[in-house]
């Protein structure tokens, strides 16, 4: 799992299946999601690249997609968006989530 930031986000998301879990230091589920999300990037390494973009410094792309509460994780195949889930989550919630695309 690795950040993403507004200068890289595009690059980091143009090729293959991108998981971006667009979060905040402050939102306490953000934090509870983060160890989640580390077991779902060891499982599903080579299927789907997990990535964290912090809203409060990346406010331009949280606003493109209009991100308005986190934790929200979207989920991107080849740069776009095609799938979304708001909330907190469970890593076997989540890795259906990721699964039901990358078939």
């Amino acid at each position: 799992m690795q950040l993403t930031t507004e200068d890289t986000f595009n690059n980091d998301i143009k090729s293959g299946l991108t998981l971006v879990d667009f979060y905040a230091d402050w939102c306490g589920p953000c934090r509870m999601l983060t160890p989640v999300l580390e077991k779902v990037s060891k499982d599903m390494h080579g299927t789907v690249k997990v990535l964290k973009l912090d809203i409060d410094n990346a406010q331009k792309i949280a606003s493109s997609f209009q991100v308005t509460s986190v934790p929200t994780l979207i989920l991107f195949k080849d740069g776009k968006e095609v799938d979304r889930i708001v909330g907190l989550r469970d890593a076997d919630s989540i890795k259906e989530f990721i699964s039901a695309v990358a078939k």
